[in-house]
């Protein structure tokens, strides 16, 4: 009996030090302070305008939807995509897809402009649970359906970045279907998920061995890519041949935090939206009484600065999943509220 009490306690001792490890990394021990330095304007006419894209040659924002609670519940997610002028006073939304089915479930987004001017935006759709990318023609009024696309390859498939009109590179952000061994996948924080690179007509895997692999983008010359690892806190670089897809591991930027979206301004500046509190964002998914801090964190991949420019404990906006940039302008968008916000940096040097 002894015997027995001993190995009882030793592996309580062990499942409650790997309990309180995973709460050390989940961040949830953080002491936050707020603060941003700008004012922001709540947005709405979209719940969970989970991704954000600027045109800023057109100085419009593509806005990505879904109301993800209401599908949680049974219903229907009702998503959209949504235009948003910047230039406008009344900070009114256009819904892009009005004839859209209610099913319609958009997550990340990406704008190709080509240098003759022609549009291109992408869209990841989990429609009826089925994993596709939606490519769109934009004319400068209407979003115009083009082709869908989809392959096995996409588990799980979270944001994406278009290479061109036609080829992109998609982030799996697990690398197991929902069920028990996604679950140990997340808790135990397996780094096994990949980055898929399409090349107009399949699907190759360009990367694996990351860990909840999320937002992605790339620098303004198309040369190096950004992929969000959420669990691990860190953004993963790749030197990214734009031709072939071909990646090449190239080095890892600590942030600390569970990184999400990144947007990249025009002089290569990162800005990462992220979940400082990983298990709080989580109760924050079943229970929205529970407010989930949002954070926004500015990153100059050349010199390595990390900058932090926004937190709020979840009253402003909460579980923030996007910061796009743009000339003084911030646009915070969120995973669940029934908003976004529209900040006003006073320095965005």
């Amino acid at each position: 009996m002894k015997k027995w009490l001993i190995g009882l306690s030793v592996v309580v001792a062990l499942v409650a030090g790997w309990f309180l490890r995973l709460m050390w990394l989940a961040g949830e021990f953080k002491k936050l302070e707020p603060h941003f330095a700008g004012e922001c304007t709540p947005v709405f006419g979209a719940v969970g305008a989970e991704d954000i894209v600027i045109h800023r040659a057109a100085g419009v924002a593509f806005i990505s939807a879904a109301d993800r609670r209401a599908l949680m519940k049974g219903g229907s997610p009702r998503g959209g995509l949504y235009l948003y002028d910047l230039s406008d006073p009344r900070h009114r939304l256009r819904n892009l897809t009005p004839d859209a089915s209610p099913e319609f479930h958009p997550h990340g987004v990406s704008l190709h402009v080509g240098p003759e001017g022609r549009v291109t935006l992408m869209v990841v759709n989990h429609e009826r649970g089925n994993h596709t990318v939606e490519l769109y023609d934009w004319n400068g009024e209407v979003l115009a359906h083009r082709r869908s696309i989809a392959g096995p390859l996409m588990v799980s498939p979270n944001d994406l970045h278009a290479l061109d009109h036609e080829r992109f590179i998609v982030t799996n952000d697990h690398a197991n279907p929902p069920g028990f061994a996604r679950t140990i996948e997340e808790y135990f924080r397996r780094e096994i998920s990949n980055v898929l690179y399409y090349d107009g007509s399949r699907f190759h895997e360009a990367v694996g061995g990351i860990g909840l692999p999320n937002g992605v983008n790339a620098s303004p010359d198309g040369r190096t890519l950004y992929v969000a690892s959420t669990i691990t806190g860190s953004i993963r670089t790749f030197d990214l041949d734009p031709s072939s897809g071909r990646l090449s591991p190239k080095g890892r930027i600590e942030i600390g935090s569970g990184v999400d979206n990144i947007d990249v301004d025009a002089e290569g500046r990162l800005w990462v939206a992220a979940h400082p509190k990983l298990l709080t964002f989580v109760r924050h998914v079943s229970d929205p009484a529970v407010l989930a801090p949002s954070q926004v964190f500015r990153i100059d991949p050349a010199s390595g600065r990390v900058e932090e420019v926004y937190l709020d404990l979840g009253s402003g906006i909460a579980g923030s999943s996007v910061a796009a940039f743009h000339d003084g302008r911030l646009l915070i968008g969120t995973v669940f509220d029934p908003k976004f916000l529209d900040c006003r940096l006073r320095d965005s040097t």
